[in-house]
């Protein structure tokens, strides 16, 4: 799941550096149209629905972040 992510990461900003980023949205990687870009990504993806409430920078920060956001919205990681 980690390298999924991170092609939709790497597919949606190809510019940045996601891997060397400790947090995606203060260091500019994602702005707010990304994070809905990357949100239906992802529901797409794990075939889950991402509540509103959860569409919150910290839940976009990094990879770790994001897995849990996918676990949190019923999506399967192995």
């Amino acid at each position: 799941m980690r390298e999924e992510i991170m092609a939709m990461l790497t597919e949606l900003r190809p510019e940045f550096d996601f891997a060397n980023s400790d947090d995606f949205v203060a260091d500019g990687l994602l702005d707010s149209f990304d994070i809905i870009s990357l949100s239906s990504m992802l529901e797409e993806a794990y075939s889950i629905m991402i509540d509103g409430l959860d569409i919150l920078p910290e839940n976009y920060s990094s990879i770790d972040a994001l897995i849990a956001l996918v676990r949190k919205s019923g999506g399967k990681t192995e």
